[in-house]
């Protein structure tokens, strides 16, 4: 492999020819060799170009950087937000906590590809852009990593996974209105209980998804705070007049989502709990879309021996060895995702409570733990409710079967007859394998005709 020297603070380091990276980056590669090349999210490289180029625009406006310089930079962001640079940024999530080797190296190869963008060549010893002085003006790692954290984590919650939850919940409400007259027995203990409907059943589960929504875009105002311009610990050292705003508003621009400057940039620095907020409001969500899948799992199982009051589609075959078995494999999916989640608020939440002094050094493993429970969710809801919830219908007959041998729909009764009556009633149908309506007759409490008018499942629904 042909190499290059680039030089840093601490001296001269070989670097692969044809990468953009320099010596920093490098020197990261070698001393964090830890899980696997490439983990930091290009969700935040993408956030750090969206800052970069809002960061030449502002000094350039402010007076501190030249027009070229400017222009250059700005085309590199444009080049890394296209994608077509993705191959250079080989960093790992592990390394320093504040993800200074991450701002480098994108300092970095901004630096080199405008250099080579104005006719120059990778080997220059002098170069047109300099990462510090020129792509990292006015900036310190500590506040540019949480400005691109939170870039990439508002971005990614009203871009991809707001919409998809609000899909998923229109699906529900559409399941909800048409399966609205569908009468089942109700169950709490996973015992029979009183009667509902299927689509009452399933307002439930809107209702979930409405509240997690609701907790969700909650915490999107703090997470619009951006860092940028605090510098190194909240007090905006050799940042210019007017640059936190202006950088914001930049960036606002650039994204065409509302960002701020962080009133306070001293909780900005030190601590990540925009963070711990919001993913345990997607945890939150986690938690209710577990309960709904598992719901449904049982509501679906058999097809002969279990519940079998939905019919879920038959996507693949689901066993190698049992013929014809279909499994709820996307409610697995699902579900999986879930823990994963809970796993990562795990993660967040001991991360969050790292912060020492003016500054929280767990930003990395925060910032892909989020990342990954967003993406994870996006998808998972997406899958769902097109692989599984649109086509759920009920089995008609065996909801019928199960309501009418419940013993539970006697509780209609207790106006009329009393408690223990009607238990009576319950524990010889089922002591004798036999009706409801057989034992209130040979009781002597009912009448056939009496029975009929009383015990009226619809009725039971409060529609």
């Amino acid at each position: 492999m042909k190499y290059r020297i680039e030089k840093d603070t601490m001296g001269e380091v070989k670097v692969p020819f044809d990468k953009m990276w320099g010596a920093q980056t490098e020197r990261s590669r070698n001393n964090f060799k830890i899980g696997q090349e490439a983990s930091m999210p290009m969700d935040i490289i993408y956030g750090f170009a969206i800052l970069k180029k809002a960061a030449a625009h502002t000094n350039f406006e402010l007076g501190v950087l030249s027009k070229d310089k400017k222009e250059a930079i700005s085309k590199v962001c444009d080049q890394i937000l296209n994608k077509e640079l993705d191959n250079q940024f080989p960093l790992v999530i592990w390394q320093t906590g504040s993800g200074t080797q991450s701002n480098m190296n994108v300092n970095e190869v901004i630096a080199n590809v405008a250099h080579i963008n104005n006719n120059g060549n990778i080997d220059d010893l002098e170069k047109f852009i300099h990462p510090n002085d020129d792509v990292n003006k006015s900036q310190s790692s500590n506040d540019t990593f949480p400005t691109a954290m939170h870039i990439a984590a508002v971005k990614n919650l009203k871009e991809s996974l707001l919409p998809a939850l609000e899909n998923l919940k229109k699906e529900f409400e559409i399941k909800s209105k048409k399966f609205n007259d569908v009468v089942k027995i109700g169950r709490t203990h996973l015992m029979d209980a009183t009667p509902l409907t299927i689509g009452q059943e399933f307002s439930g589960y809107v209702a979930q998804l409405e509240f997690g929504i609701i907790a969700l875009k909650n915490t999107i105002p703090h997470l619009s705070e951006l860092a940028i311009g605090g510098t190194a610990v909240g007090t905006g050292l050799n940042s210019p007049k007017g640059y936190s705003e202006l950088v914001a508003k930049k960036i606002c621009d650039f994204t065409g989502i509302d960002f701020f400057s962080a009133h306070n940039k001293f909780e900005a620095l030190s601590a990540n709990d925009a963070f711990v907020e919001s993913h345990g409001a997607i945890k939150q969500i986690a938690v209710s879309l577990n309960k709904i899948a598992n719901d449904i799992r049982l509501s679906a199982s058999g097809p002969r021996s279990g519940i079998g009051e939905l019919i879920i589609p038959s996507n693949e075959p689901g066993s190698s060895i049992m013929p014809g078995k279909v499994n709820p494999t996307q409610i697995e999916a699902l579900t999986m995702v879930c823990s994963q989640i809970i796993g990562n608020d795990v993660a967040i939440t001991c991360s969050g409570m790292q912060g020492h002094l003016q500054l929280n050094v767990f930003k990395p493993v925060i910032a892909a733990n989020f990342l990954q429970s967003v993406q994870l969710l996006t998808d998972s809801c997406n899958s769902f409710r097109k692989n599984c919830v649109v086509g759920i219908e009920p089995n008609f007959q065996k909801i019928k079967e199960n309501l009418n041998n419940s013993l539970m729909l006697i509780t209609c009764l207790n106006n009329k007859l009393g408690y223990e009556k009607c238990a009576e009633i319950a524990k010889k149908a089922y002591k004798n394998n036999s009706t409801l309506k057989e034992e209130s007759i040979k009781l002597g409490y009912l009448t056939d005709k009496e029975f009929d008018e009383l015990v009226d499942p619809k009725k039971m629904c409060n529609l």
